[in-house]
């Protein structure tokens, strides 16, 4: 079995906009993504993206929208072995809190939709920011 991780993918609403968090990581490739980390022995999978996101950027449960009912599941393979994702969407409730970052990131962005697509680099990160993208404006509308 590959390695499991979870997170969560965290917008917020300001001025008008969607905007979308990334962290920039402190190793390898110098990647950005969404918060989010392998999932503990005995752990499930949502008490990981919480953990992870606390540790991460300093949103607790509290500070969140969580939309439990569309997760999206990634796979891919990183240095050969396979890794599989799942990312729940989150709403950050203050869009003025700023993020904490842990010492696994450097920096952080918040970007609109294409801008955030773009910065992920990876084609199925972009199609699952699309994605939830798609799930915030069909809630916007009902």
């Amino acid at each position: 079995m590959g390695k499991r991780a979870a997170g969560f993918v965290l917008f917020r609403r300001l001025c008008g906009e969607i905007e979308y968090l990334l962290l920039k990581a402190s190793y390898g490739d110098f990647h950005w993504s969404s918060p989010k980390g392998h999932v503990d022995p005995g752990e499930d999978d949502f008490t990981t993206a919480l953990r992870e996101t606390k540790e991460e950027a300093g949103y607790d449960e509290k500070d969140l929208i969580i939309y439990r009912d569309n997760p999206l599941t990634l796979n891919y393979v990183v240095k050969g072995k396979p890794k599989i994702v799942i990312y729940w969407l989150a709403e950050l409730r203050n869009p003025n809190q700023a993020p904490v970052l842990s010492d696994e990131h450097t920096d952080f962005k918040w970007l609109a939709k294409e801008a955030a697509k773009q910065c992920v680099g990876f084609k199925d990160n972009q199609d699952m920011i699309e994605s939830f993208h798609s799930i915030i404006l069909k809630m916007d509308k009902t």
